[in-house]
């Protein structure tokens, strides 16, 4: 089974956190997929990354950009996975089926703690692996925002 990681976003907001995550994962090798929200979301973060610091580039695309077979980092709103991606990240309440969680290495969880349904939505996913037997881990940020890993 995948490791799943759980990030419970609290002083931070999603933009701030994701590119130094996706570059973390972009530095083992493996390819990776963002499953976002929806298309509008999707569209946002490409262009996020490609600017949200000068001295840093993170390789990655989307449908509007095409060739995805290339990117290492491929951003989506549906379940496809057309760059044979080893990580999947899901972001903005996008969520995965437990049969599909076993086509990836690692899955990185990351989801807004100061929204009730999203907390929610991540504490039943939580549950779902837990009584399936995954191997998971919950990472919360402490004031400064920085991640520490909890039980």
């Amino acid at each position: 089974m995948s490791r799943v990681d759980f990030y419970h976003l609290q002083s931070k907001k999603l933009e701030d956190v994701l590119p130094k995550l996706l570059e973390k994962a972009y530095g083992t090798g493996k390819r990776v997929v963002v499953r976002v929200g929806n298309e509008e979301r999707v569209e946002f973060l490409n262009s996020w990354l490609w600017s949200y610091e000068d001295q840093s580039f993170l390789p990655h695309g989307s449908k509007k950009d095409g060739v995805a077979d290339k990117q290492p980092i491929w951003l989506t709103a549906g379940v496809d996975n057309p760059n044979n991606a080893e990580f999947l990240f899901l972001v903005d309440g996008a969520s995965a089926e437990l049969e599909e969680i076993s086509n990836f290495e690692r899955v990185f969880n990351i989801f807004d703690g100061n929204s009730k349904e999203t907390l929610e939505k991540a504490r039943a996913f939580w549950k779902e692996l837990k009584n399936n037997g995954s191997e998971i881990f919950y990472w919360q940020q402490n004031p400064n925002g920085a991640w520490e890993q909890k039980g």
